[in-house]
């Protein structure tokens, strides 16, 4: 018998780029035993992405090579294994799931027969794969099992996705499971649903579990281990108490010290006259009511975040508010006049006050337009704000502003990370000088680090000059460090709103208490008490 389940040993993997070469993993070795949970965290380009699809044999070589190492599975290295060894065993004996279930389900076919694939493509019976994919989505608590196995990828949540992607890998009951950043875009409700249904999984088929993550709270969580990853090496391996309460590394510490929920909260700000007032907002979609009658308000310089499980409601505020979508009800008055009442032409010049700043970037930024080109668009569409002379200029003074340097101007957005990218956003909002940002989702798919240095800069933009922020979150931690007040919504209705201080240290509501206690904190003792938390509020 092996010494360990799965061994990784002075692996290197160095890819060959226009640039020249990229050395992404440099001779790191470390062991995973039957049973046990082992995370391996790093923000990105550390390397702990590239290692695991070193095992799973998924690395393109060319551009990719694997210099040095051995993966040894069960003592054999997989690394001299043939093709034929590898197809063998990926799915069966190691499966993985991966960060965006979107893209790796097929839109095309149910997702029944997408899971029932896998047995069948390793030679079971159609009859025995099918009702093995049945008792799969209904372990992993897929509503309406047998009805849903006809049903396509776009018709199920992120959550209810990745409960898919998880029931998919563990058809051929794997004697490992590697989950790439398993929970990183999903609500902290569902992302504790989620770890919670890997721990049960393992615990009845003994599986290890192989997680990649950036986050602190789920290695805390989860982990039994963790094996700290910078620049392609190692830097520290330990118990997720002992990294947290005696790091070694002052890279462990630097993850630490970025890790949100531990400054001072802010004090809410009394009186003033709002700039927003919203009342008995209302959206409905045929039947489906998502806004049921929504009212707040916002004062100028003010962050008043809005918390909540997906499909509660808080984005479509958001796309009502700059009549993204049109509403069914209610009225929005910003600065007194009813946005809602406006025609689109007067929305056109009142957006100049109104930004926005989505959750990914790469998306929302055109990759065809240098960032120069990006940010200036903005004066094209309003001339009156800058003359043409002084674009150039511009672009640079903000691209400083936002901790970037103005040569950056004449790149392209994939020439940048995804902190960086989320940056250019935030110059672009800036450039038409608005009195409010919405941010929708703007920090939850960044590292704890970018995440720490944007939320940083935009508590900067906001003292220095008075913008008010709509921060829409699912990470309470960071509403924690940043709002002034929070709305909790639930199934298109405020249950409860108030200062940051008051939600987060005496919530009234049962369901604002849910929340809190599904969210993941670095430290160990906190986060076994949260877990005894949710176990209490279940049953109650």
């Amino acid at each position: 018998m092996a010494e360990h389940l799965l061994e990784v040993r002075d692996l290197s993997v160095r890819f060959h780029t226009t640039q020249g070469i990229v050395n992404a993993v440099n001779g790191i070795s470390w062991h995973l035993d039957r049973g046990e949970t082992l995370a391996i965290l790093g923000e990105s380009g550390s390397g702990k992405s590239v290692s695991a699809s070193a095992i799973m044999n998924l690395i393109d070589m060319p551009p990719g090579e694997i210099t040095s190492g051995q993966i040894l599975f069960d003592g054999t290295d997989l690394l001299k294994a043939s093709e034929e060894e590898r197809r063998r065993l990926n799915g069966k004996r190691i499966s993985m799931i991966f960060q965006d279930p979107l893209g790796h389900l097929n839109p095309v076919y149910p997702v029944g027969w997408q899971i029932a694939e896998t047995a069948m493509a390793h030679g079971q019976s159609k009859a025995a794969a099918y009702e093995r994919a049945l008792k799969l989505m209904e372990r992993v608590g897929i509503p309406n099992a047998k009805a849903s196995m006809h049903k396509y990828p776009h018709q199920f949540s992120g959550g209810q996705r990745q409960r898919l992607m998880i029931a998919m890998a563990l058809v051929l009951k794997p004697d490992i499971l590697i989950a790439d950043e398993p929970t990183t875009a999903l609500d902290v409700t569902v992302q504790a649903e989620v770890l919670s249904l890997l721990e049960e999984l393992q615990d009845e088929t003994g599986m290890g579990l192989l997680l990649i993550t950036h986050d602190l709270g789920v290695v805390a969580e989860a982990a039994d281990r963790a094996v700290v990853m910078e620049g392609g090496r190692i830097v520290e391996t330990g118990t997720p108490r002992d990294l947290y309460h005696n790091p070694q590394h002052p890279y462990t510490r630097k993850l630490l010290a970025a890790a949100p929920g531990r400054g001072e909260m802010r004090t809410a700000q009394s009186g003033g006259q709002p700039i927003l007032e919203v009342h008995g907002l209302r959206k409905s979609y045929g039947e489906l009511a998502a806004l049921k009658g929504v009212d707040f308000d916002l004062i100028a310089g003010e962050t008043l975040a809005v918390v909540g499980e997906s499909g509660s409601g808080k984005s479509t505020i958001a796309r009502l508010m700059l009549r993204l979508e049109e509403a069914s009800g209610g009225t929005v008055k910003w600065k007194g006049e009813d946005i809602l009442a406006k025609s689109p032409r007067e929305m056109g010049k009142l957006r100049r006050q109104l930004q926005m700043v989505f959750q990914d970037p790469t998306q929302s930024l055109n990759p065809n337009m240098s960032v120069y080109e990006i940010i200036s668009e903005a004066w094209v569409i309003h001339p009156d704000i800058l003359p043409k002379p002084k674009w150039r200029a511009r672009v640079g003074e903000l691209l400083e502003q936002v901790g970037l340097k103005a040569e950056h101007a004449l790149r392209y957005p994939h020439q940048f990370s995804g902190g960086q990218r989320q940056r250019i956003a935030i110059a672009r909002a800036l450039a038409l000088e608005p009195d409010l940002i919405i941010c929708d989702e703007a920090v939850s798919a960044l590292d704890v680090s970018v995440q720490a240095q944007v939320i940083a800069l935009l508590g900067d933009l906001r003292d220095r000059l008075g913008i008010a922020f709509i921060f829409i979150a699912h990470d309470l931690p960071v509403v924690r460090d940043f709002a002034d007040r929070v709305l909790v919504m639930k199934q298109g209705e405020i249950v409860e709103q108030g200062p940051v201080r008051q939600i987060f240290d005496a919530p009234r509501e049962h369901y604002t208490r849910r929340l809190l206690a599904a969210g993941l904190d670095a430290d160990p003792d906190i986060q076994a008490d949260r877990r005894r938390a949710r176990a209490a509020l279940e049953t109650a």
